[in-house]
């Protein structure tokens, strides 16, 4: 089969001869006993007329061919034998056309050369069906390794996270501000949040989709983990509507967009950070934030939300919208 996807103008001429040879083996077979009564011109017209008819079907084959393999894209074979049928029905006529000055015998005109255009569409249409579901079902391989790769991906990002430096030196930074405080009963909650989070992204190791619930208890850990590292300089709305709970969301969605709030904004006093997420009319999640650029912004490849695209695009086959008015940047993910 990766003979004809990968065919050049060789190989199309290639398989247009040995086509037409097929189609027109009743008239090979036919030949001898047709030349030996004929004689002198009708001799050498029925010649012509043999030539006439085999390049006329090598071309034709050819024509026919290259339009199955790249202009028809349906899986309906019904629909792409109808589209054979409508240019044979065609071909046919000019054929008639202008056979009509070689030949007038029932054998130029008649029922074998009718069947011979109904084999050619046939042909050509099973042809081109089979090419168009190989290649359906390679590109649907393709993306299923695409998502494996992801998958995996996925994981070395969660255990990046895991083993993240500056993740265990800010975590480590405010246990030790919280026993500074002789604060106790904080610093015990904040342990405990601390391994939820790690908890979670030990486990989506191994999952696809999880539920939006799952995804936002991760997330409530995770918030408290940074409203305590912030001294409640930042704070999360969460408004979701508990008919959405139970649908479905990649793992570790929330986690990169609300690291790049993090990341890409000054939080301080003077900057007090307010994240939104909630469910819209539409059924979608969304996150937003104000935008307060820091002074040096930070360099960055971008892979965090590209990444994110990707999964959702793979999982989900669906696509995230970003929106930026220059004051809050809005992230929409879909769910399913």
């Amino acid at each position: 089969m990766n003979f004809l996807n990968s065919y050049n103008p060789y190989k199309l001429i290639l398989i247009s001869l040995i086509g037409s040879l097929i189609i027109v083996y009743p008239n090979i077979a036919w030949l001898p006993w047709k030349l030996g009564y004929l004689e002198g011109h009708a001799r050498t017209t029925h010649i012509n007329f043999f030539i006439f008819r085999y390049i006329y079907f090598s071309v034709l084959i050819g024509l026919l061919v290259h339009f199955n393999l790249r202009k028809i894209t349906t899986l309906h074979f019904g629909r792409r034998l109808f589209r054979n049928i409508i240019i044979g029905t065609i071909a046919y006529i000019i054929y008639l056309s202008v056979s009509y000055s070689f030949c007038s015998q029932a054998d130029c005109f008649g029922s074998i050369l009718i069947f011979q255009f109904i084999v050619m569409c046939f042909l050509c249409s099973f042809v081109g069906h089979v090419s168009f579901m190989y290649k359906d079902q390679r590109q649907k391989d393709l993306e299923i390794e695409q998502l494996k790769v992801e998958n995996l991906q996925s994981r070395c990002d969660a255990l990046a996270n895991q083993i993240n430096p500056h993740f265990f030196f800010n975590s480590l930074n405010s246990i030790t501000a919280l026993v500074r405080k002789k604060n106790d009963e904080n610093t015990l909650e904040f342990v405990n949040k601390l391994s939820d989070v790690f908890r979670y992204i030990l486990k989506s190791e191994k999952k696809g989709l999880v539920t939006l619930k799952e995804e936002l208890l991760f997330i409530s850990s995770f918030r408290y983990m940074l409203e305590v590292r912030f001294a409640n300089k930042i704070e999360f709305q969460i408004k979701v509507d508990d008919t959405r709970m139970d649908l479905k969301i990649p793992s570790l969605s929330l986690l990169p967009l609300v690291d790049n709030i993090v990341v890409h904004n000054t939080i301080d006093s003077e900057h007090k950070m307010e994240v939104m997420i909630k469910t819209n009319d539409k059924g979608e999640l969304e996150i937003s934030n104000p935008i307060y650029p820091k002074i040096a912004p930070n360099i960055t490849n971008g892979i965090g939300l590209k990444s994110l695209e990707n999964r959702f695009h793979l999982l989900m086959n669906k696509k995230i919208k970003i929106k930026n008015d220059g004051k809050t940047f809005t992230v929409i993910l879909p769910l399913k």
